[in-house]
């Protein structure tokens, strides 16, 4: 079940003797990547690091886990690249480069580094917060001093739409990392949203 405004979301709980731990959002797709790839739900895992912990309100990296630990089951995303699946946990990104040319972001989490690059984005909301741009340089340098407060949106070059699941095309193939880790260059993308589909301690 998706959250809804108001809504409570997750609870407190140690992490399960035995459970995986994940430092980083690519540690944890791999996790994910693993447990789908053998036709499984993905288990609970404890988060201690990345852009997805750090939306989930992460600050301490040597706290370790205990019964005052934040349990939440989250959104992950899926994603078909020309026909080939994978997942991920925080963020894809369809870039050459930040500075040239059409960048396409689709969004579980809504850091990216030091950046506030989504923040609508909610990742137990059961939407993905997709953007899509080509500002020319100024604007788009001015867009990115903004981009740690996050209020580099609403803007005018910056379409910024939450949906479920989107497809589109680009003319050439174009570099994607998932959870910031390269995995090729592509040209179609077809992302979907799975709901609830992974329990974290944080």
């Amino acid at each position: 079940m998706s959250l809804s405004r108001g809504q409570s979301w997750g609870g407190t709980g140690d992490l399960p003797y035995g459970s995986e731990v994940a430092g980083s959002d690519a540690e944890l797709r791999a996790v994910v990547t693993s447990a789908r790839a053998a036709g499984d739900d993905p288990p609970t895992v404890g988060l201690t690091g990345g852009d997805l912990w750090r939306t989930l309100g992460g600050r301490s990296r040597t706290r370790g886990f205990s019964d005052e630990s934040t349990r939440v089951v989250v959104d992950i995303g899926s994603v078909l690249l020309d026909g080939r699946i994978h997942w991920f946990v925080a963020h894809l990104v369809a870039r050459r480069s930040w500075l040239i040319g059409r960048c396409w972001i689709a969004a579980n989490a809504s850091h990216l580094g030091r950046w506030n690059l989504a923040p609508r984005a909610h990742p137990g909301d059961g939407l993905l917060d997709l953007l899509d741009s080509n500002l020319p340089i100024r604007q788009r340098l001015q867009a990115h001093r903004r981009l740690h407060a996050g209020n580099h949106v609403p803007h005018p070059g910056i379409a910024y739409t939450r949906q479920p699941a989107q497809q589109i095309s680009f003319q050439d193939p174009v570099p994607i990392h998932l959870d910031s880790e390269s995995v090729g260059s592509y040209r179609n993308i077809s992302v979907r949203l799975e709901p609830a589909a992974l329990h974290l301690v944080v």
